[in-house]
């Protein structure tokens, strides 16, 4: 007997599943899970009687898929209970916003200041911002007002992310900082997906346009992605900071298992690795 999603086909012998796509839907998983399902055609389902025509067979199975997506999409959601990855990427918009309306801003003052560069350099205790505003009319004024309760806001997050990702990835956080765990979970796809990844992928997440560029034009391959923001990596010497990043990669994949599964901090683990990360930077 071969079992389809569909139904159970013996010779031309076959017992329909129920309808109702739900149901269709927990088969669907069960068979996948258990490795028996078979390789659907929907012309096996016609001639055993399961279903009517190909439209059918369609309309049946895009049904059944709906649900099961949405089921699945439930469980990463909760796996991610936390909210962290959608505040990592309301961090990465608030970013992009600020620097979209500060180039504009800098743009518009340019056009009535002719002779204003924002390549001068500046006081030590003054901004960009704070530059414009000396001769900004009205309108820009509250422009410029607006960015920075912007850049506040994104101050305010920044803290409040590094706190959340100390919470629930406190290996990780101990290891590269609060905001850099996030970050790379964020890439990841969620913390269960961070859990699961190989050490050589960590240590190229955030690093996708260098990636493509190697696999397509034979380019040097990244040597690493978000974890250069650890400071024991953009801080080493440049031709110590590729094994930096591979040691530090190696025990953030072994720290992600531990904060997914375990859900709390190993202080020998984290005093062994923050010992090997050092050493790796040391060596020569």
């Amino acid at each position: 007997m071969e079992s389809y999603w569909f139904g159970d086909v013996e010779g031309r012998a076959c017992e329909p599943a129920p309808g109702d796509p739900g149901l269709l839907a927990e088969r669907i998983e069960l068979l996948a899970g258990s490795g028996d399902a078979c390789i659907p055609d929907w012309r096996i389902a016609v001639r055993c009687g399961a279903l009517r025509d190909r439209a059918e067979y369609l309309e049946r199975l895009r049904d059944a898929a709906f649900i099961l997506a949405e089921k699945n999409l439930g469980r990463i959601l909760q796996a991610d209970h936390s909210g962290l990855i959608q505040m990592v990427r309301m961090l990465d918009q608030l970013d992009e916003v600020i620097n979209l309306l500060t180039e504009r801003s800098v743009e518009w003052h340019r056009a009535t200041h002719p002779g204003f560069s924002r390549k001068r350099t500046l006081p030590a205790d003054r901004t960009l911002i704070a530059l414009i505003r000396q001769d900004a009319d009205e309108t820009l004024t509250g422009l410029l007002d607006e960015i920075e309760r912007l850049r506040g806001q994104r101050s305010l997050l920044m803290k409040q992310v590094s706190r959340r990702a100390e919470e629930v990835l406190p290996n990780c956080s101990a290891l590269a900082g609060g905001l850099v765990a996030a970050r790379l979970a964020a890439e990841a796809g969620g913390i269960r997906e961070l859990a699961v990844m190989p050490a050589a992928s960590i240590q190229v997440l955030g690093a996708k346009t260098a990636l493509f560029s190697h696999l397509s034009t034979g380019t040097p391959p990244p040597k690493h992605g978000i974890v250069y923001q650890h400071g024991r990596v953009h801080g080493a010497r440049r031709e110590n900071r590729g094994r930096v990043a591979r040691t530090l990669s190696a025990k953030l994949a072994i720290a992600a298992r531990i904060d997914y599964y375990r859900k709390c901090a190993d202080q020998e683990f984290l005093l062994n690795a923050a010992d090997a990360i050092r050493r790796a930077g040391r060596r020569e």
